[in-house]
């Protein structure tokens, strides 16, 4: 984005242009993370992945095949109010059924 800025001198009526370069920074994104544990079940990932991270079916069932297996995987990658959003989402509906589901998120460092 560039803007145009006209001065004009009060004695000899001189206009100059200033011509000033605005550069737009990408937003830092996160990434939100889901946590294997030992009581909360494959399907209620799988669906979690659907409802709140808009996976469709066979994507869902990758995700969480690799965090049944890995111990730890990526939901989805999200600016920060949008990732803390989906946090807080995962979390409340992990305790509405009783499960201790883990979701976290850290910086993704992949974008620097």
């Amino acid at each position: 984005m560039s803007s145009t800025k006209k001065k004009t001198q009060e004695d000899g009526g001189v206009i100059l242009e200033e011509k000033t370069e605005k550069k737009l920074k990408k937003p830092r994104l996160y990434k939100v993370l889901l946590h294997n544990d030992d009581y909360t079940t494959m399907e209620f990932v799988v669906a979690l992945l659907i409802h709140v991270f808009h996976h469709n079916e066979a994507d869902a069932q990758t995700i969480m095949l690799h965090i049944h297996h890995h111990g730890v995987g990526v939901a989805g990658v999200f600016t920060y109010e949008i990732a803390e959003n989906k946090v807080q989402q995962v979390r409340e509906l992990a305790e509405k059924a009783d499960y201790p589901l883990l979701c976290t998120m850290e910086p993704d460092e992949s974008e620097e």
